[in-house]
């Protein structure tokens, strides 16, 4: 018998990574015996093999924009899996933009790819990727419902928050976004909404630490993603059983612990809390 959960793959917000630092953005939903992963940052394809699930199992692949963070390690994942034995399409949902992404990852790996199918007899990579434009709307993916809306995440416009809903459990993902009232109606009664968060107490240290980048950032980030309180505000409004942050704002300021993602969130949200971390699996 199959278990409904999610895992948090990768926690972090932003690409950088340093010595002891989460890793960027990645979530595996499993719901009615049907695998997905929705973006695939960097550390994605060995926290999918840890996280118990083959690569060769993913039954689709979602992206959620084009920030490299949700997508850098998507050509590498896709490789990976056709070397330890992928031989049927995976369907692959995303922005415009991501086969130009995926035409280039091909291109970048043409000798690799080009011998194996000489010396190893391989089945061609290019056409195991089923890339699909993502839009706003409502579709069958598997045995489950999928429902997309455009979230705010300035300056890109195609960035999407998902709600996936099978026979007994319902997930929402908010993807990057600024807290928007339309994520209460798609998350309404949700068995878990897992919503990015901010601590804007720490965004002056993030930005000092970043160092090769300037006011832009700041303004970038203030604009562009939800405050814990406001995450917490959109769960309570919605009615969701349970809340996790996820793509933590910042994640790896010692002057922040996940008692103070708790104080700021406890503000607007009393329900079950789960702070993100790699790795962690909340069972539906």
């Amino acid at each position: 018998m199959t278990t409904d959960q999610v895992t948090l793959l990768g926690t972090k917000g932003g690409p950088a990574i340093r010595p002891e630092t989460r890793m960027p953005t990645s979530v595996l939903v499993e719901l009615d015996g049907f695998t997905l992963l929705v973006d695939a940052g960097l550390g994605v394809s060995r926290a999918v093999c840890d996280a118990g699930v083959a690569l060769t199992d993913l039954d689709a692949i979602l992206i959620t924009h084009l920030h490299s963070d949700h997508y850098l390690e998507l050509g590498p994942l896709l490789h990976t899996a056709w070397t330890a034995g992928l031989n049927k399409p995976v369907p692959i949902y995303g922005p415009k933009g991501l086969d130009h992404y995926w035409a280039g990852f091909l291109n970048s790996m043409s000798f690799d790819v080009e011998l194996r199918l000489r010396d190893e007899g391989r089945p061609a990579l290019e056409p195991l990727a089923q890339l699909h434009v993502m839009q706003p709307g409502v579709m069958e993916l598997g045995p489950l419902k999928v429902t997309t809306i455009r979230n705010v995440h300035p300056p890109i416009s195609d960035s999407f928050a998902l709600r996936f809903d099978g026979a007994e459990h319902s997930v929402v993902l908010s993807g990057d976004t600024a807290p928007i009232p339309e994520m209460v109606e798609l998350a309404k009664n949700a068995d878990l909404l897992v919503h990015e968060a901010m601590l804007s107490a720490g965004i002056d240290a993030l930005c000092a630490r970043v160092g090769n980048g300037d006011d832009r950032l700041r303004i970038h980030l203030e604009r562009s993603h939800t405050p814990a309180a406001e995450a917490g505000h959109i769960a309570t409004e919605a009615g969701v059983t349970r809340l996790a942050l996820n793509h933590l704002v910042p994640c790896d300021d010692p002057n922040f612990t996940e008692d103070h993602w708790r104080a700021e969130t406890s503000r607007t949200w009393s329900g079950p809390l789960f702070i993100g971390t790699d790795g962690l699996k909340i069972p539906l």
